[in-house]
């Protein structure tokens, strides 16, 4: 193998982290902030992109892709430096699950949602995505541009709520909200469609195109976006609230304190 051989542990259900062990002298790379505990003879060193470029140009164009993707300039790389094996912990940023993914038994390439990567073994590499049909690129949203996980060693991906594997079949067609896709082999056909009709459009609440996932290959689907959660709190937070199913209406808020 290229890329570092690491073991893991996946702990808890709902808000989950990953244990990596690692033998002497293996590493991992995660993003800024995953970081949840490690042991002793662990040393952290933060580098410009993923730790795979050796002079300064190339660390430069790889850490401005990752500008791109809305992610950090900077990825944090977690060595063991003892004589022992060792763990290192990363938690996942929002409630959902923890995806592990065997790169050298998908293809070595996986396409991903920006911010879904966690961490991954020393050597992965972690670059950008561009979606090269014009219509994909102009109306994808939150699929436009995506990254991609390149090697044979692990790597971790997180996901909001529960997630869905498939396996689509050659020729096999999946239409799926764009922001619901977690990650996909590089063998499946990623495009948006139009969703069609002046109802739909208007009133379907649903949004004008969704994403066409044609396999062969495998899909990770997650059943909560990130983003959709985060408007929805944002409605609520916003918004009068509703008082379904009182009978006092707004007469409730002041009975319970939140009319002034």
């Amino acid at each position: 193998m290229r890329n570092h051989e690491i073991d893991y542990q996946l702990h808890g259900e709902e808000m989950q982290c990953v244990e990596v062990e690692l033998d002497p002298n293996e590493a991992v790379i995660a993003e800024p902030g995953s970081f949840m505990m490690m042991m002793d003879g662990i040393q952290m060193q933060t580098l410009f992109g993923d730790g795979n470029q050796t002079s300064f140009m190339s660390k430069l164009f790889s850490a401005g892709k990752r500008l791109l993707t809305g992610e950090n300039l900077f990825m944090t790389v977690y060595t063991n430096v003892s004589n022992e094996k060792r763990t290192v912990s990363f938690a996942a940023p929002y409630a959902g699950k923890i995806i592990p993914l065997d790169l050298s038994k998908l293809g070595e390439k996986i396409i991903c949602q920006k911010d879904s990567f966690l961490c991954a073994a020393k050597g992965v590499s972690v670059g950008i995505e561009f979606q090269k049909k014009l219509g994909t690129g102009l109306f994808g949203g939150e699929g436009f541009i995506m990254q991609k996980l390149e090697g044979d060693g692990m790597a971790f991906v997180h996901s909001g709520g529960h997630v869905i594997e498939k396996d689509l079949q050659p020729g096999q067609l999946l239409k799926v909200d764009t922001g619901c896709i977690v990650a996909f082999t590089s063998s499946v056909d990623y495009d948006i469609q139009f969703v069609g009709g002046i109802k739909n459009t208007l009133f379907g609440g649903e949004g004008m195109f969704y994403a066409t996932l044609r396999g062969p290959g495998k899909v990770w689907i997650q059943t909560l976006p990130i983003s959709r959660l985060a408007s929805r709190i944002l409605a609520y937070g916003t918004s009068t609230r509703k008082e379904e199913g009182s009978i006092l209406g707004g007469l409730g808020n002041l009975l319970d304190g939140d009319g002034i």
